[in-house]
């Protein structure tokens, strides 16, 4: 079994404001729910996953209705009072884990209303495999199209293809440490490209620009920074990138799951 970290703590201070006056991004409400609820479903309702941390505004989920769907046995989802960064509270959310996080963490961001359990599953077992230290999703644009056709992303197009990255990877917990100012600086610039390029250095940027860079040139890179082994791991599911941070995709979420459309399995 592997512990699995839900990062929730975002205030929600920008312009999904505009439709719902919620405290926290976590706490805007998608059909009845609180959006949190929806990944917390997701990730308890796939195999392969243990005990739940979610990491945030404890009192205010502690006493959010329907944050925890009543199917879910009492205990397996717990909470951890969120920090100043992601970072922090990642560290958080493992440490609440304790024993659940010796090996491997999946980690999520709690902004996620459309991901299944398939989703989760597909991803462990594509990581499974992987000698990693972080596995972190990739998605396609092809792939984006097909199953959410109109909704804006941040795409990079390299040589592999026009991607973007997912919300959800695997990580060694004891690789934290070794990655921390790089990870800050990629948090950073996850919506940004051509900051990420700065993050990586000027022969990745180089490749960039003639069309000729590749994941692996970018996992090549990570490692030679920070010793450790990443993998970019493509999936088929594009709920993994399907975080809900313009109003165009809460609207979304709320037609298609408000309509009695559902996530699926």
């Amino acid at each position: 079994m592997v512990g699995a970290v839900i990062l929730a703590g975002a205030d929600n201070e920008g312009p999904l404001r505009d439709l719902d006056p919620a405290r926290y991004e976590a706490l805007i409400v998608i059909n009845g729910r609180p959006m949190v609820g929806y990944v917390i479903d997701a990730i308890a309702g796939a195999r392969g996953i243990g005990e739940i941390v979610v990491v945030g505004p404890m009192e205010a989920f502690e006493n959010a209705p329907g944050i925890v769907g009543g199917d879910i046995p009492a205990g397996r989802v717990r909470f951890a009072e969120r920090g100043r960064s992601i970072l922090e509270n990642l560290d958080r959310g493992i440490r609440a884990l304790g024993a659940g996080a010796q090996d491997r963490v999946f980690v999520a961001t709690g902004d996620l209303p459309f991901l299944t359990p398939r989703a989760v599953e597909d991803f462990l077992e594509r990581c499974e495999g992987l000698d990693s230290d972080i596995c972190y999703s990739v998605v396609t644009k092809e792939t984006n199209d097909a199953r959410f056709p109109g909704m804006k992303r941040t795409y990079m197009r390299i040589a592999d293809g026009v991607l973007t990255g997912g919300n959800v990877m695997v990580v060694r917990p004891a690789a934290i440490d070794k990655c921390r100012k790089l990870v800050d600086m990629a948090v950073a610039s996850r919506k940004k490209p051509w900051m990420m390029l700065s993050v990586l250095g000027i022969k990745c940027a180089v490749k960039f620009l003639f069309g000729a860079l590749r994941v692996r040139d970018i996992e090549e890179r990570f490692q030679r920074l920070t010793g450790l082994k990443g993998s970019g791991v493509f999936t088929p599911y594009a709920e993994i990138a399907m975080d809900v941070d313009k109003p165009a995709h809460l609207e979304f979420a709320r037609s298609v799951l408000g309509s009695g459309g559902q996530t699926g399995r």
